[in-house]
């Protein structure tokens, strides 16, 4: 039988293996982690698996986790993405130590590049992006030199501040190490480390017009906050040798880079260059479009920190890349929307029933458990009258076998209210029904019944008088197929064309304390969340069906 050690140590994903051996063998007294996102676009599931690994690291070990925005780009980022990202994580349940930039580091990298020209390792070029990619050779072929590798160093030092005083126009220079042209690694064929960029940068104005490329700036920065463990995803792989080959030249702080696996999830994209072209050309209707797979979209969508955060939990961390099945997010999230989440009665397509033997103009109150699966929730009260409204699936004019809803001759009963039976029906030109007639049993009522009879079916109801009208947004799944990036065609071509269907529903009066964001079940029919949109009249957002329909559906 394993030890309580034991199953804690099987437990251990390789890079808590790692860190645990590190921590015992003294190499660290504390390790840092660090969530460093580019602020180009908003957070979409993929980050959170990587918040909850940088996090929950550091929730597991002694140490802390920064928030660092990898803001070297000034044409594709803004305030916006910084304040959603900062919203996103502390929606996640995650506090960062420091909120840092690499902006912050412009100065100190400018530094290191002199350093790096002044060792005679690092060259201005001249080349276009055309010439510099035909000299670089291929996979099999090693590449050749720029004509201006063998620049002298101080030529270079006078370039590199002209290039900084913008002397020169955009694209017209780079700056770039000097490697191996035919090195196995194609990335360590003289890298580009700077590039001219005349564009106002979110923070530091227009002081620079150079900026550092991702793989100058992000060793460094991890390197000058002395994080420990540089966790990032597989396709980082290629770049971990130049990362620790300028620390190395440097003589600066020996971070060091770690790779897992990124989680792709099936009927969804999350490339931020496909999310931002579905926003920008109104596929969607902005980030936070519920069927987006933004963590601001699931949010609205109803979604939980918790569920995402299980979610991240049992996809766990591994070496490889695979295909999530986004069935297990919604499982997530239908385990804990069942336990938190406050039943009301909701009926999206009504059917008028009329109980003829119910007085007019009376109205009865009726109880029901808020959550049954949690008692301390209460029960509340709901107006029960002559004239209810039922879904029009649970009657049957000629019912199957095994049909126990409503039908001719047939009795139910009304959730939290009274067995009734069916003694007639109305239909109209069309033959569509569109009354039903029926009679209650008055010593019938639920928590009071003394009649002994026995009914196997049990419907919601919404008192007609009563009702609410309420706006309800039924999401589907963004996409009709697995891998839409994978198809012939553009990747929206495969835009699921039923992925929102927007209705009438009718709600007990109960759903008007509804607070914006706040989870309910709606009885038979899944989980919803009021959405923003409420000012003028209630909004709510289809979380997840109760059950899997999309399996069952065949697709």
């Amino acid at each position: 039988m394993l030890t309580d050690e034991k199953r804690e140590e099987k437990s251990l994903n390789f890079i808590e293996e790692i860190i645990e051996a590190d921590l015992q063998a003294g190499k660290y007294s504390q390790i840092i982690t660090r969530f460093p996102p580019e602020p180009n676009g908003y957070l979409h599931i993929g980050h959170a698996s990587s918040i909850c690994l940088n996090f929950g690291l550091t929730k597991k070990f002694p140490g802390y986790t920064n928030l660092r925005f990898d803001d070297t780009n000034p044409v594709t980022e803004d305030t916006e993405y910084v304040e959603s990202i900062k919203n996103d994580i502390r929606w996640m349940g995650f506090e960062w130590e420091n909120e840092l930039y690499a902006s912050d580091y412009f100065d100190t990298l400018y530094q290191y590049a002199i350093e790096l020209i002044s060792k005679g390792l690092a060259y201005v070029d001249d080349s276009t992006s055309e010439e510099i990619a035909l000299l670089k050779g291929t996979p099999t072929e090693p590449g050749k030199d720029s004509p201006y590798r063998s620049r002298s160093v101080e030529e270079n030092l006078a370039l590199f501040e002209q290039m900084k005083n913008g002397d020169f126009p955009d694209g017209s220079r780079t700056l770039r190490a000097k490697i191996d042209m035919a090195h196995i690694n194609m990335l360590m064929r003289d890298p580009i480390l700077y590039r001219i960029k005349h564009a106002h940068h979110h923070r530091t104005g227009n002081k620079w017009c150079i900026y550092p490329m991702y793989d100058f700036a992000h060793g460094q920065s991890d390197s000058i906050e002395t994080v420990t463990h540089s966790i990032c995803t597989l396709e980082f792989v290629p770049h971990r040798e130049l990362y620790d080959w300028i620390i190395e030249k440097l003589g600066i702080y020996p971070s060091h880079q770690y790779e897992f696996a990124r989680r792709n999830l099936n009927y969804t994209v999350t490339s931020k260059r496909k999310l931002l072209q579905l926003v920008q050309e109104k596929h969607v209707k902005g980030w936070d479009d519920p069927r987006m797979p933004t963590i601001s979209g699931m949010r609205r969508r109803g979604y939980t920190p918790e569920s995402i955060r299980d979610f991240c939990e049992r996809i766990g961390v591994a070496r490889r890349e695979n295909m999530v099945d986004v069935g297990l997010l919604e499982f997530c999230v239908r385990e804990d929307l069942n336990k938190k989440a406050l039943r009301r009665m909701v009926v999206l397509d009504p059917l008028k029933v009329v109980i003829t033997n119910f007085p007019e103009g009376v109205t009865e109150m009726c109880h029901s458990e808020n959550n049954p699966e949690d008692v301390s929730t209460g029960v509340r009260e709901i107006p029960f009258s002559r004239e209810v409204y039922i879904e029009k699936e649970d009657f049957m004019e000629v019912p199957s076998k095994k049909y126990f809803r409503l039908a001719p001759g047939k009795m139910v009963r009304l959730k939290g209210a009274y067995i009734i039976q069916c003694d007639d029906f109305v239909k109209d030109e069309n033959g569509e029904i569109t009354e039903v007639r029926c009679s209650y049993i008055e010593s019938s009522k639920s928590g009071q019944d003394t009649t002994g009879i026995n009914v196997k079916g049990t419907l919601h109801w919404v008192s007609v008088p009563h009702a609410q009208e309420i706006e309800v947004r039924l999401y589907d799944r963004l996409f009709s197929v697995e891998d839409a990036s994978s198809q012939e065609g553009d990747f929206k071509d495969y835009i699921n064309p039923d992925s929102l269907h927007v209705i009438t529903g009718y709600a007990e009066p109960a759903l008007n304390e509804a607070k914006e964001g706040e989870s309910f079940q709606f009885l038979r029919k899944g989980y919803f969340a009021k959405d923003p949109d409420s000012a003028e009249k209630l909004v709510f957002n289809r979380t997840v069906t109760l059950r899997d329909n999309w399996a069952k559906a065949g697709n």
